[in-house]
């Protein structure tokens, strides 16, 4: 049990004393960065299910005559 105790006191001072955290204007820029890319990517996303529904249902309704 020492051990697993041990491991909590230094996992607390890493995070209090080593990691180096942003900023709140640093946290916020990057999270306007993160959801600019993740609009990005879903409407790129959608773009490709959609034009690639149309292309099947035009092909199975060639071939389906």
């Amino acid at each position: 049990m020492s051990k697993f105790g041990t491991y909590i006191q230094e996992a607390y001072d890493e995070l209090v004393h080593k990691v180096s955290w942003p900023s709140w204007e640093e946290l916020q820029q990057t999270t306007v960065i993160v959801m600019v890319g993740l609009l990005i990517t879903t409407i790129v996303i959608f773009g490709m299910d959609f034009v690639s529904e149309r292309l099947l249902t035009i092909l199975y309704g060639i071939l389906g005559k």
